[in-house]
């Protein structure tokens, strides 16, 4: 919209990269099941929202209550020495990596606000007019938003079936490398469940190198999985395991909201390249994102214990045996990687197979065109839908008995 037409309009100067975002994907959900009447004979379930429904164990809640009288101070954007040096003493402890917590850790207000703001921080699309920001595809919409809106073109990389939904790095030319300043990658992926592998982390790293482009690695997902024995690999443990100090161009995202059950905290930390965690820094100063004391103390008690984690893991590992002996018989569905998403194939069309299911069975599940974009003539997220098994074991078990059915009966 030009500013003339704004001006003789009486419309005020807003930021026209604006109006490039898209509705968000639980909005466009709200549309599709417009009018639909729910079968009433069902009691609702509602499965489209990645929101963990574990209880929030009762040392987190007691820390934060117990530190209320921090509320009377300002602080500081980069957080409590204790919380810092308690995530540092966690990723030594889960990946085996030495970090700096002066110079190469920072709290922030859940991974969503940090991603969003980060783009801000690394995107200069004064070095170039047409900066590009790879993502995912399917993908957290947040990575578009903030690549639309640091006035970056995203450019979507596809996540398919047949290469077990692993990116394929060498779909996009050296022409689109050139241009990119950051990647997003998702790992564990929302909504495959995909983990990126050494070799594939090597890949990566090495078109970093080549091209010069930022990595930001969102592994919000990290500590849901399923065989304690093999934890999924993380960004810093690659790089340590490949040698390269000081994790050059990396910056990782991680958040207790799945891991600990508190996504109203909204508390996580970002770690990796100082100079770019420096920068990045100076950023958040200015745009006033300080995580509250009372919030850094209860957080740094969610990162020195690992039993409720553990416990949490068996929860899942429950709820994914019981939902795959009633799915699996009836569509191609399997284990992921990681994650609380099942990435459910629809034998009719993804859109149809929600507003049907809501219909006729009373569960919400979100259509997987609505997490995906057209890319070389594909949206990879058509005819599947993602549903998150984080309601008690009983719903999850009635809702996949709901869905079989449902698949069924078409």
């Amino acid at each position: 919209m030009g500013s003339i037409f704004r001006a003789e309009h009486g419309i005020p100067p807003l930021n026209p990269y604006l109006e490039k975002l898209q509705s968000y994907p639980f909005q466009k959900l709200s549309l599709l099941l417009e009018g639909a009447v729910p079968n009433a004979s069902y009691s609702p379930i509602t499965l489209y929202i990645g929101e963990p429904k574990h209880p929030t164990p009762e040392f987190i809640k007691n820390a934060l209550i117990d530190s209320l009288t921090g509320l009377s101070t300002y602080p500081s954007t980069l957080g409590n020495e204790s919380l810092r040096q308690a995530i540092c003493d966690w990723a030594a402890l889960r990946y085996q990596v030495k970090l700096n917590p002066d110079t190469q850790v920072l709290p922030v207000n859940g991974s969503r606000e940090a991603l969003f703001a980060f783009a801000q921080t690394v995107v200069d699309s004064s070095r170039r007019k047409d900066p590009i920001v790879v993502c995912p595809n399917p993908f957290y919409q947040i990575y578009e938003g903030a690549a639309l809106l640091a006035g970056a073109q995203p450019y979507y990389l596809n996540s398919l079936a047949k290469n077990r939904f692993a990116a394929q790095l060498s779909d996009l030319p050296d022409s689109v490398w050139e241009k990119t300043q950051l990647i997003f990658t998702c790992s564990p992926g929302n909504p495959t469940g995909c983990v990126m592998d050494l070799k594939q982390w090597e890949a990566l790293f090495k078109l970093s190198d080549r091209f010069g482009f930022v990595i930001a690695s969102d592994e919000c997902y990290s500590e849901i999985y399923f065989d304690e024995d093999h934890p999924p690999l993380g960004a810093l443990e690659a790089a340590r395991q490949l040698g390269r100090e000081g994790f050059p161009r990396l910056v990782v995202f991680s958040s207790l909201s799945k891991r600990s059950n508190v996504p109203g905290m909204r508390s996580g930390f970002v770690a990796g390249d100082a100079s770019i965690i420096k920068q990045y820094l100076l950023f958040r100063t200015y745009h006033g994102c300080a995580m509250s004391v009372p919030i850094q103390v209860a957080s740094t008690s969610a990162w020195r214990d690992e039993k409720h984690v553990v416990d949490n893991r068996r929860l899942y590992r429950e709820k994914f045996n019981i939902a795959l002996s009633i799915l699996k018989p009836v569509c191609d569905v399997d284990w992921p990687d990681a994650a609380f998403y099942l990435w459910l194939p629809t034998p009719i069309a993804d859109t149809e197979f929600a507003r049907r299911l809501y219909i006729e069975k009373n569960v919400s599940v979100l259509p997987g065109s609505f997490l995906g974009r057209s890319s070389a003539g594909i949206n990879p997220g058509e005819n599947r839908v993602r549903i998150a098994l984080v309601s008690s074991v009983e719903e999850c078990k009635e809702s996949a008995t709901r869905i079989a059915q449902f698949i069924q009966s078409l």
